[in-house]
């Protein structure tokens, strides 16, 4: 199943996408896409009720907007420096274990919603990046069955801003959070739509240029790895997001290096999980 959430911002309602790419609206169903319906095996359930009422539901026209293809997560949990020709380009050691740090969820929204560069930006970058949905709780888990605990994947542009982020006290926390700084989907594609998580094309051009071309078969810390090892620091909640690190390609890795400006129109995406594309846009 393809999961979408469409509607006005903060009033999203639940959909699917179906394999002809016609878009329902499976507010009938009767549940978001919470952590309490990953929790409570709620892809199966969805699944039970799609097969009977799909036909008959609501179609969504190709207009409306999609917010995050799931409501808002108990935390992102993001992987930094996991390609080594994005380490080498940032003058990074390869790292010997994961690079972890958070993303405020407030950063979430929607994949082809406006990038707000913040005030006082100057720096502030795109990374496309394959995330990964919790579908159900974890914590110590072994690597051998750490995809029992994912319930799908999804598009993300780890948006950051590089002063922030590496000049105002080495937290990269502050650099990644900024609002809109999170688009995800358009949407959760379940596991069974993917044949192999570590063999997809992840690309994104800035204003038509190609700027990052890469393949998940050249993470470092492939995902049942990144799964097992996240769970024994923390619990992993259904419906958390872990993103999972960028090619080569960003902006700080250009010399000199090049930062997004408002006018400017990033474009991204992943083999099977779509594509999206956000206009970048002043604070005001």
């Amino acid at each position: 199943m393809k999961l979408i959430r469409f509607g006005e911002p903060g009033q999203e309602k639940p959909g699917l996408q179906l394999p002809d790419n016609r878009r329902i609206d499976v507010s009938a169903f009767g549940e978001d896409y919470t952590e309490q319906f990953f929790a409570t095996d709620g892809l199966t359930r969805l699944q039970a009720w799609a097969d009977a009422n799909g036909a008959t539901a609501p179609e969504i026209g190709n207009r409306v907007r999609l917010g995050p293809p799931i409501a808002r997560p108990s935390k992102i949990i993001c992987i930094g420096l996991n390609y080594s020709d994005h380490a080498k380009e940032t003058g990074a050691a390869t790292p010997a274990e994961p690079i972890v740090f958070f993303k405020a969820t407030s950063s979430l929204v929607g994949s082809h919603d406006d990038l707000i560069i913040p005030k006082n930006s100057e720096k502030t970058d795109w990374e496309v990046e394959l995330a990964v949905i919790i579908g159900k709780k974890a914590s110590y888990v072994d690597e051998a069955d750490a995809l029992d605990y994912v319930a799908g994947y999804a598009l993300h542009n780890d948006y950051s801003e590089r002063a922030f982020q590496l000049e105002r006290g080495g937290q990269w926390v502050k650099g990644k959070s900024c609002d809109t700084f999170a688009p995800l989907g358009p949407f959760l594609a379940t596991k069974d739509e993917i044949a192999d998580v570590h063999n997809l094309r992840l690309w994104l051009t800035l204003n038509g240029e190609k700027k990052q071309d890469g393949n998940t078969s050249n993470l470092i810390f492939n995902v049942p790895f990144v799964v097992s090892y996240l769970s024994q620091f923390m619990s992993l909640l259904p419906g958390d997001i872990i993103s999972t690190g960028t090619p080569a390609g960003v902006g700080l890795g250009f010399k000199p290096p090049q930062y997004l400006k408002p006018g400017d129109v990033v474009e991204l995406g992943i083999d099977g999980l779509g594509s999206s594309k956000q206009v970048a846009k002043a604070y005001s």
